[in-house]
C-alpha cells in the first residue's frame, strides 16, 4: 500500500506538545514519507496544562474525525484532558467517521467511550509526542504500528519467564489502569465479555497498582474475562518501609487472588518499544516457557476500515 493514499490527522485531546520543533520535524519525516499529513493542533491555543480549551480540544477532535482526506487520526500526547469533553464527544459520528483512532495512556477513555457508545474498534499506540518525533525513531514501535493497520492479522511477542501455561481467547480491552478505574461507574466503561484485558501504568507503586486491579475485581470488571495482561510498570520508588514487598509480591499475590490467569511481558506502555493493540480485537494467546504469542485478528485496517 502507498503511503501517499494515507492521510493522517494530529488532534490533541489532551496535553500539549512541550518541543513544538521536535513536533515540526516529526510531521516533515512523515510527509517526507509519502503521508498527507494534517494537524489540528495550534501551539498558539494551548491553556494552561492543555492543548487548548475544552471547546477547542473538542473542535480539533471534531475536525480531525471530519477530514475526508485522512484515514487516521493519530493524537498528539495523552497527559491529561480527555476527561474533560468525554460528554461532548459524539462517537456515533466518530465511528461513522471511519477513522483509525490511535492513541494510548489518557486516551484510554476515548477507546472505552468509542467501545461502549458504537462498538468500534480503535486502536492502543502511538502517539505524535513522543514516538513520530524522536530523532532516532523507534523501529519496533513505528514497525509495530504499521503492520497492525495495514492488517489483516497482527502479532505481539511477550517475553516473559513464569507466566502460566494458557491457550484461549477474547476480545482485547483495557489500557492505562488509572483511567479505567477512573471510568469505573461512569457510562464510558465498557468492559467486554470474556476479553483479554490489558494494562499498563506509570509512576504507579506496585502496591496502587494492586488495589486497582482488585477495585476492577471488587466492581466485577474482570467477571468472565480470560486473562490479565500486565505492561510496562515503571518509574516507582520502593522504600525500606515496604519492607520487602515490591512488584514480584504484588504480583505472586495478585496471581493467587485473581480468578484468572495473570501473565507478564506484554510490550506496552509508557516505553520506547511499545506494541500496538486493536481496542476490541480478536486476542488468541498462547504462552510458553519464555513468554507468549498474542495473535490478533478482525479488526479495521488502513485496507479495510
Amino acid at each position: 500500500m502507498s503511503t501517499s493514499n494515507i492521510g493522517i490527522a494530529i488532534a490533541a485531546p489532551g496535553g500539549y506538545a512541550q518541543d513544538q520543533a521536535a513536533l515540526e520535524m516529526g510531521i516533515r519525516r512523515l510527509e517526507a514519507q509519502g503521508f498527507r499529513v494534517h494537524n489540528y493542533y495550534d501551539p498558539a491555543e494551548k491553556f494552561q496544562r492543555f492543548a487548548g480549551s475544552d471547546a477547542g480540544r473538542l473542535a480539533q477532535l471534531n475536525a480531525a474525525a471530519a477530514d475526508p482526506q485522512a484515514q487516521i487520526v493519530i493524537a498528539l500526547r495523552g497527559q491529561y484532558g480527555i476527561s474533560r469533553i468525554l460528554p461532548q464527544i459524539d462517537f456515533r459520528a466518530m465511528a461513522d467517521s471511519g477513522k483509525l483512532f490511535v492513541g494510548y495512556s489518557d486516551f484510554t477513555a476515548f477507546h472505552m467511550g468509542l467501545m461502549k457508545e458504537t462498538g468500534r474498534i480503535s486502536f492502543a499506540g502511538p502517539m505524535m509526542c513522543d514516538d513520530f518525533i524522536r530523532e532516532e525513531p523507534v523501529e519496533y514501535t513505528l514497525k509495530q504500528f504499521w503492520d497492525c493497520l495495514r492488517g489483516p492479522q497482527h502479532q505481539v511477542r511477550g517475553t516473559a519467564a513464569g507466566n502460566p501455561l494458557v491457550d484461549l481467547r477474547g476480545k482485547l480491552w483495557g489500557g492505562n489502569l488509572s483511567m479505567l478505574v477512573h471510568l469505573l461507574g461512569t457510562p464510558y466503561f465498557a468492559p467486554i465479555e470474556g476479553g483479554i484485558v490489558f494494562v499498563e501504568d506509570i509512576n504507579e507503586h506496585p502496591y496502587r497498582i494492586e488495589r486497582m486491579v482488585l477495585q476492577l475485581l471488587y466492581a466485577g470488571a474482570l467477571d468472565g474475562q480470560q486473562a490479565l495482561l500486565l505492561g510496562d510498570i515503571s518509574n516507582y520508588r520502593l522504600t525500606p518501609a515496604d519492607n520487602g514487598y515490591d512488584f514480584d509480591a504484588m504480583l505472586a499475590y495478585l496471581r493467587e487472588r485473581l480468578p484468572i490467569p495473570v501473565l507478564t511481558g506484554l510490550p506496552f506502555g509508557h516505553i520506547k518499544e511499545r506494541a500496538t493493540l486493536p481496542y476490541g480485537g480478536m486476542g488468541h494467546l498462547v504462552s510458553d516457557a519464555e513468554g507468549f504469542d498474542l495473535r490478533i485478528s478482525d479488526y479495521p485496517t488502513l485496507a479495510h476500515g
